[in-house]
């Protein structure tokens, strides 16, 4: 019997289409439309183990999953072979061969998610599934005051929903940034692990901030206080991508290349 290796692939996938990354029971997800494309070429059954529930719409620049088998495919063309049968919509950028103990969720590190606005009166058609239109004038000055206040270690439950149970709510928020290019404004937060809709509810805390619904210096507070109820709301999916990932060793070298 041969012996059967541990593989974890770097990918990208636009999430309009699916019910996020999970396998459901009635819904189309990138995992399972993943799975079927790598039992194809393996020849066995294959499950895959992501490194984050990603939601129905949201999106991956770059999503890191990992799964067993003893397929003998040279790693240097399994993205070429799994490209041939994945939906344009889903692309595996590298393969490598990973430590017996990786684990795409376990073995992380840390995440950047980044959310995009199209602040704008004139929507964009081109852009409509891939980021959130907010045609009111959002004030940066006062986002950056509002993200700045996310940064460090807290308690965030009230910033998230209620779905995946969890030991702690408790995370690092190693950055939380906002930047301006024209009409579109990205949010980029990087932190430990996130929680249910943490960086949608995180976003809308900014977005009532802008337009002093709450004032920036009161997130601390909230935060202390624990009530999803008074953040804020939770900003659509489709405005949020998962863009980097780290991991130490050749996983984390593959995540990294350009």
């Amino acid at each position: 019997m041969s012996e059967r290796r541990n593989i974890a692939l770097r990918l990208c996938y636009d999430g309009s289409r699916y019910h996020g990354w999970q396998v459901q029971k009635t819904e189309i997800s990138v995992a399972e439309t993943l799975e079927r494309a790598l039992t194809k070429i393996c020849e066995e059954p294959i499950k895959v183990v992501g490194c984050g529930r990603t939601d129905a719409g949201v999106h991956a620049r770059r999503y890191c999953a990992n799964f067993r088998s003893d397929c003998r495919v040279p790693l240097d063309r399994l993205p070429l072979a799994a490209n041939a049968r994945l939906p344009l919509d889903i692309a595996v950028q590298a393969a490598v061969e990973a430590p017996e103990d990786f684990n795409a969720i376990g073995s992380c590190l840390k995440k950047e998610y980044v959310y995009r606005i199209y602040n704008s009166t004139i929507r964009d058609p081109f852009l409509e599934k891939r980021v959130c239109f907010y045609p009111q004038r959002l004030d940066l000055e006062r986002m950056r005051r509002a993200a700045a206040a996310f940064e460090g270690t807290h308690d965030f439950r009230a910033v998230r929903s209620v779905g995946t149970e969890t030991k702690t709510t408790v995370r690092t928020v190693h950055w939380c940034r906002v930047e301006r290019q024209g009409a579109l404004i990205e949010i980029a937060i990087c932190a430990d692990g996130f929680l249910y809709n943490m960086c949608r509810a995180m976003v809308g805390t900014m977005v009532y901030a802008s337009y002093g619904k709450l004032e920036p210096e009161e997130i601390p507070a909230l935060l202390e206080k624990g009530d999803r109820r008074l953040t804020g709301p939770t900003m659509p999916p489709q405005g949020l991508y998962l863009n980097r990932i780290w991991y130490d060793g050749a996983v984390g070298k593959m995540m990294t290349d350009e």
